[in-house]
C-alpha cells in the first residue's frame, strides 16, 4: 500500500444526498477523476471529496483571546490495480492537474505489495437509498454571536460564588460536507452543521485552588445548552472542589459520573474493532457470543440518530448503516467491520467505515452508547458505606491487550450514601472484564457527545490515595 504526500485533510462524517455543498466541485468531475483512473490501468476505484469550513473563539476574563475561521477543500483518490492499492489526494481541482493524479496513482498501486483485503464494496453491498438524519443546521453564525455565546458563559462562571478566576470560555461553529463516488457506481452525499461552548474556572486562593468546567455540542444550535447554564455548571463544578482530602488505599464501589463513564464505553468500542480483532490485540477477541456483561445491559450504535453528533447515512465505503446492540443482555455479539477488517475475520461488514482524502478505511462507531438503567443515581450511591465519586479522570493507562486500567481520577468521597467531601490524587484500578461484568447503569443517560453512557457503579474497584 502507498500513499502520496498528504495535504489538509477532514474526516468524512459529512455531505448532502440531493446537492453538494458549495464549494464541491461538479459532480461531473469525481466521475471523470475515477474514469480517468480506470484509463490508466486501474481495476477500480473510489474518490472522496471533503469540504469543511468552521468559526473558532475564546475569550479570558472579559477579553478576546481568539478568533478564528478557516475553509478548506480536499479531494482523495483511491485506485486498486489487482491485490494492491494507492492513495493519493489533492487540493488541486483542475482537470489536468486531477487527470494527472489518477495517474499517479495507478504507477504507485502497480509497485506496491499485494494486499488481499484490498478493494471496493460489490456493487450489490452499496447503499441505494439512505435517511435525512437532519444533519445540517442550515444557519452560519458571525463570531460576533459566537464571541457573545462565549462572554455570556464566562460571566455567569465568575459571577458564582467562590470562583476567583478564568481559563476562559470558547464557542465554535463548523460545517462539513462530504461527497463520496465509487467506480462501481454509488454517489452520495450528506451534510453537517455542529456548535460547541465551553467554560473552565478556578476557584479558591493560592495553593488551595481548584479547577473545573462544563461544555456542550450539538448539530443544531437550538439544541445547545444555553450559554448561561454552561457557565453556572462550571462554576458550581469548581467550587465544590474545595478543600479535596486524599483518600486511603481501599477495594470499594466506584460510581462514574455521567461526565466520564462514557470513556468505558469507548474502551468496549477500540476492543470490539474488527482490526483489533483480527490483529489479536483485543482483550476481548475470544469473547464472541459471551456474555461480558451484567444480563440485562445493552450498548447501541446508532449511525441512525436524527441530529446525532456521530449519525451517518451510509459510511465511508457506501455501505448502508444500521442501528445495531453490539451488547444485548449482557452478551457480545458482534465486531465493528469495515471491509477490510470483515475479510480477515471471513464475516460481512457492519458498515462502520470511516476515512479522510488520504488514507485507507478503518472502523469506527457512529452514536455508540450505553442504555439508561431504571435506578435514579440517588439509589445508585443510597447503599454505599464508603466508596467513591469520580467526575474527572486522568491520564490514559489501559492496556487494550489484556484490559488492565489504572487511571488518576478525582471526585467525592461516599459516606453512608452520601457525597461526603471532595477527594483529588488517587488512582482507580482493575481490569476492564471484571469492570464490565460488574457495572450498573443509573438512569441519567444524556446525549453529549457521540459516546455516551449513564453514571454507573462499578464494585470492587481498588482505590489508591497519594
Amino acid at each position: 500500500m502507498a500513499k502520496a504526500k498528504k495535504t489538509a485533510s477532514t474526516t468524512p462524517k459529512t455531505a448532502s444526498k440531493k446537492k453538494p455543498d458549495s464549494g464541491a466541485p461538479d459532480a461531473n468531475l469525481l466521475v471523470d477523476l475515477l474514469k480517468w483512473a480506470k484509463q490508466a490501468g486501474a481495476d477500480s476505484a473510489d474518490a472522496l471529496f471533503v469540504h469543511g469550513e468552521s468559526i473558532s473563539v475564546a475569550q479570558r476574563l472579559g477579553k478576546r483571546e481568539k478568533l478564528e475561521s478557516s475553509e478548506g477543500r480536499d479531494l482523495g483518490l483511491r485506485v486498486f490495480v489487482g491485490q494492491r492499492q494507492a492513495f493519493v489526494s489533492s487540493t488541486d481541482f483542475a482537470p489536468g492537474a486531477l487527470r494527472e493524479l489518477a495517474s499517479r496513482a495507478v504507477d504507485m498501486a502497480r509497485v506496491v505489495p499485494e494486499d488481499p483485503t484490498c478493494g471496493i464494496a460489490p456493487a450489490e453491498l452499496l447503499a441505494k437509498s439512505w435517511p435525512d438524519l437532519d444533519l445540517n443546521d442550515k444557519g452560519r453564525p458571525t463570531a460576533k454571536k459566537l464571541l457573545a455565546m462565549a462572554a455570556e458563559a464566562e460571566h455567569a462562571a465568575r459571577a458564582t460564588k467562590g470562583v476567583t478566576n478564568s481559563e476562559g470560555a470558547e464557542a465554535g461553529w463548523g460545517r462539513t460536507g462530504v461527497v463520496l463516488a465509487t467506480s462501481n457506481g454509488f454517489s452520495g452525499g450528506y451534510s453537517r452543521s455542529g456548535y460547541s461552548l465551553s467554560c473552565a474556572v478556578l476557584a479558591g486562593e493560592g495553593t488551595g485552588m481548584e479547577r473545573d468546567y462544563e461544555w456542550s455540542s450539538a448539530v443544531h444550535l437550538e439544541d445547545l445548552m444555553a450559554a448561561a447554564k454552561v457557565g453556572r455548571t462550571a462554576g458550581k463544578y469548581a467550587v465544590r472542589r474545595l478543600n479535596p482530602r486524599k483518600a486511603q488505599s481501599a477495594r470499594v464501589p466506584v460510581i462514574y459520573d455521567r461526565r466520564v463513564s462514557g470513556g468505558l464505553i469507548g474502551h468496549l468500542a477500540g476492543a470490539i474493532n474488527g482490526r483489533a480483532v483480527a490483529r489479536g490485540t483485543s482483550f476481548l477477541k475470544d469473547k464472541m457470543g459471551e456474555r461480558i456483561f451484567a444480563s440485562g445491559i445493552r450498548i447501541l450504535d446508532n449511525p441512525l440518530r436524527k441530529r446525532g453528533l456521530g449519525s451517518r447515512p451510509f459510511d465511508a465505503e457506501g455501505l448502508p448503516t444500521a442501528r445495531m446492540a453490539v451488547i444485548d443482555d449482557g452478551v457480545l455479539t458482534t465486531w465493528l467491520l469495515d471491509l477490510a477488517a470483515a475479510r480477515q475475520l471471513n464475516l460481512d461488514p457492519t458498515g462502520h467505515a470511516s476515512r479522510g482524502v488520504s488514507g485507507p478505511p478503518s472502523p469506527t462507531t457512529s452514536n455508540f452508547y450505553l442504555e439508561k438503567g431504571k435506578i435514579p443515581v440517588d439509589e445508585l450511591i443510597g447503599d454505599i458505606k464508603s466508596g467513591l465519586y469520580i467526575t474527572d479522570m486522568i491520564g490514559f493507562g489501559v492496556n487494550g491487550v489484556t484490559g488492565d486500567y489504572s487511571r488518576g481520577a478525582s471526585g467525592f468521597w461516599i459516606e453512608k450514601g452520601k457525597l461526603a467531601w471532595p477527594v483529588s490524587g488517587i488512582t482507580v484500578a482493575g481490569n476492564l472484564k471484571d469492570m464490565f461484568l460488574n457495572m450498573t447503569p443509573a438512569n441519567d443517560l444524556q446525549f453529549k457527545s457521540s459516546t455516551n453512557a449513564p453514571t454507573v457503579r462499578i464494585e470492587g474497584m481498588t482505590v489508591a490515595g497519594s
